[in-house]
């Protein structure tokens, strides 16, 4: 009687077993699908972000009116070699979003998905981090060029140095504030659930 209940108890321990590993490969399943959907989506939003907003910075530096102020305030070359750098590097994060997107969809393993996760957050906290200097750096020489050059700034920082700089740097501030909340609003919350799911991860990898 007493093999025979042993007999049992080795049984019900191999089901067990057996309905936990069916429980975390259906939970890798969901994880691997949900996250494939989130790095697409970020992908998508990039490729969109990218085509609306360097669309419009085509249009405008072939705006003759815009052209004409960029070239009064000695910036319109310095504007032309920058939006050319930014669109080859922004080219490049596309590139890699997809590469990672790829990487995710072809994930085998738990660890593997995991290490595809760490690598898009980093990406994409890299990318913002580039927009939001780019945004920063840009806005500054603007506003420095505009005083600069411009005579009726110019008369006017002379007399109110202190005034002027702390009103420019208000500006600037306000739109890196802007773009921050922008791309906060735009990535953050895809970048929130991945790190949620390398947490559920984690639990059935360890």
């Amino acid at each position: 009687m007493i093999e025979e209940l042993d007999l049992l108890k080795k049984d019900w321990k191999k089901s067990e077993s057996s309905f936990q590993q069916i429980s975390e490969s259906e939970i890798y399943k969901m994880i691997h699908k949900k996250s494939s959907s989130i790095v697409k989506w970020i992908l998508i939003i990039s490729v969109l972000e990218f085509i609306f907003l360097r669309g419009l910075d085509f249009l405008i530096l072939f705006d003759a009116d815009y052209t004409k102020k960029m070239e009064q305030i000695h910036l319109y070359d310095f504007e032309i070699i920058l939006t050319v750098f930014n669109y080859v590097v922004l080219i490049v994060f596309i590139y890699l979003f997809y590469k990672n997107f790829k990487r995710i969809n072809a994930a085998s393993s738990t660890k593997k998905l995991m290490d595809d996760i760490l690598n898009t957050r980093k990406i994409v906290k890299y990318y913002v981090w580039y927009n939001l200097f780019l945004v920063g750096v840009s806005s500054a020489i603007a506003v420095f060029s505009e005083i600069k050059y411009n005579p009726q700034l110019a008369s006017m920082y002379e007399s109110n140095k202190v005034i002027l700089f702390l009103l420019s740097l208000g500006i600037v501030l306000v739109l890196f504030v802007v773009f921050w909340l922008f791309y906060k609003l735009l990535y953050g919350i895809l970048i929130r659930r991945l790190h949620k799911n390398y947490t559920e991860l984690k639990k059935i990898d360890f």
